[in-house]
C-alpha cells in the first residue's frame, strides 16, 4: 500500500475507533465513519465492504500495538517471573483502559466471530512472545507445554477482564488484581515459585 493509501486507512480506523468509543458498534455506518474522516464514501468502500471489516482491521491495529509493546526491551528486568506477569497485565489494562473502542471491540457483548477470531489470534502471538520473554529471562525449567499454559492464562485474565468491563465499562484496578492473581495461581501449577534470572 502506497504511503497516501497507508495514511487514508489510518485516519479511517481513528473515525472508526472515535465513534466505536461513542455508541454501539450496530449504530455505526460506512457513512458515518465517511463523514467523521471527512473522506468520500466511496473512498472507504475500497478499503472495507462493510462495517465489520473497519471493526476487524481497528481489532488488527490494536493487536499491533500490544505485540510491538510485548516485544518491547523491559526496564528494569523484572526480578521474578511473578513481576513480569503482573507488571505485563497491568500495561496491557492500562492500554485497554485508554483505548475505549478497543475495551468495546475485545471485552463487549456483541463482539462478531471476525472481531473474536482476530483477538484470539493476536492472544496466541502475545502467548508466544510472553514464554519466549520468560524462557529468555529466567532459567525456565522444561516445561513443553509452557506456551499452552501461558495461553490458557491469557484467556483466564480475558474473561475477569470482560466481566470488569460489564460491570464498570472499564478494568477496574480491583479486577486487575483478580486477574493478575488468577493468571499467576494458574501458572503456579506448572512452574516453581522460585526460578533464577539468567545472567544477562
Amino acid at each position: 500500500m502506497r504511503k497516501r493509501g497507508r495514511e487514508r486507512l489510518h485516519l479511517l480506523l481513528d473515525a472508526t475507533a472515535d465513534l466505536l468509543a461513542e455508541r454501539l458498534d450496530e449504530d455505526i455506518s460506512l457513512a458515518q465513519i465517511a463523514e467523521r474522516a471527512d473522506v468520500p464514501l466511496a473512498s472507504v468502500y475500497h478499503f472495507f465492504p462493510n462495517r465489520g471489516a473497519a471493526f476487524v482491521a481497528l481489532a488488527q491495529r490494536y493487536h499491533a500495538e500490544i505485540a510491538a509493546r510485548a516485544t518491547a526491551p523491559v526496564h528494569p528486568p523484572p526480578p521474578t517471573w511473578q513481576h513480569y506477569i503482573a507488571n505485563s497485565q497491568k500495561a496491557g489494562a492500562a492500554h485497554l483502559n485508554r483505548n475505549p473502542a478497543a475495551l468495546r471491540l475485545f471485552m463487549g457483548a456483541g463482539v462478531s466471530v471476525e472481531v473474536r477470531n482476530t483477538d484470539l489470534s493476536g492472544n496466541a502471538a502475545l502467548a508466544k512472545q510472553r514464554t519466549a520473554y520468560l524462557r529468555a529471562t529466567f532459567d525456565m525449567p522444561k516445561v513443553p507445554d509452557l506456551e499452552k499454559w501461558v495461553a490458557v492464562s491469557i484467556a483466564l485474565v480475558d474473561g475477569v477482564w470482560a466481566l470488569s468491563y460489564s460491570l464498570h465499562r472499564s478494568i477496574t484496578p480491583e479486577y486487575l488484581e483478580e486477574s493478575t492473581r488468577c493468571s499467576i495461581a494458574y501458572l503456579r501449577c506448572y512452574l516453581p515459585e522460585v526460578v533464577e534470572r539468567r545472567e544477562p
